[in-house]
């Protein structure tokens, strides 16, 4: 077993540091191979060490151009650290290196949305949708996505899957909600599914305004 497999072993038992340990020894043995250094980057990177985990990415990258998921690694520490446009063009780069997984496409598209291009956003969180069916959060944000271009129709589609598969799910039940309210004249329906927001989560003050105005047009 070499140090690479000793470090994987001890992350997946929550052994940080003894993780670290072993994929800097990795490191000392083979320097000029990217993989170690994007396991350390991604032990640093889980802790929430982001000083840290970023130069071990920079030199795998500097090592290995084609090293997707150091590509992808750092990206993650841009997006966390709100620095979208640069984590857009990471997660772009990291998916024509391969890194082709739903989670890719979906936070290109949150990146892309944080920094204000909806657009460009929606035909990456609709792949990620078309790779992860199932996966809520995806859905979620990909309705989102459409109700913000006004594509009602499509957005409902996203957010009625959501509500079916997740009933306790407020985000889904306001975003429902307020489609019905400010897209159709199904108020009853606006109104059932923004209750059910705040009363699942008490403090979804948006989804209570927008109900209480509801109630005043119709007194």
């Amino acid at each position: 077993m070499d140090h690479n497999e000793k470090g994987i072993i001890a992350l997946q038992n929550g052994q940080y540091e003894k993780a670290i340990e072993a994929f800097l020894k990795a490191i000392e043995e083979k320097p000029e191979e990217a993989v170690g250094y994007i396991n350390v980057g991604n032990v640093f990177a889980s802790i929430g060490d982001t000083e840290k985990a970023e130069p071990f990415f920079q030199k795998a990258i500097t090592l290995d151009e084609e090293a997707g998921t150091a590509i992808y690694g750092l990206a993650n520490l841009y997006y966390n650290e709100e620095r979208y446009e640069e984590a857009s063009k990471l997660y772009e780069q990291a998916i024509r290196k391969g890194v082709e997984e739903a989670d890719a496409y979906f936070m290109l598209g949150k990146s892309l949305e944080r920094a204000d291009e909806a657009k460009l956003a929606l035909p990456y969180l609709q792949r990620a949708a078309e790779l992860a069916p199932t996966d809520l959060e995806v859905r979620l944000s990909y309705g989102i996505s459409l109700a913000n271009l006004e594509l009602f129709d499509q957005a409902g589609e996203e957010f009625r899957y959501v509500v079916e598969h997740d009933e306790e799910n407020a985000d889904a039940h306001y975003n429902l909600g307020f489609l019905y309210a400010v897209s159709t004249d199904r108020k009853e329906d606006a109104l059932k599914h923004l209750k059910q927001a705040f009363t699942l989560n008490p403090e979804y003050e948006q989804a209570r305004y927008i109900y209480d105005m509801i109630q005043l047009d119709e007194s």
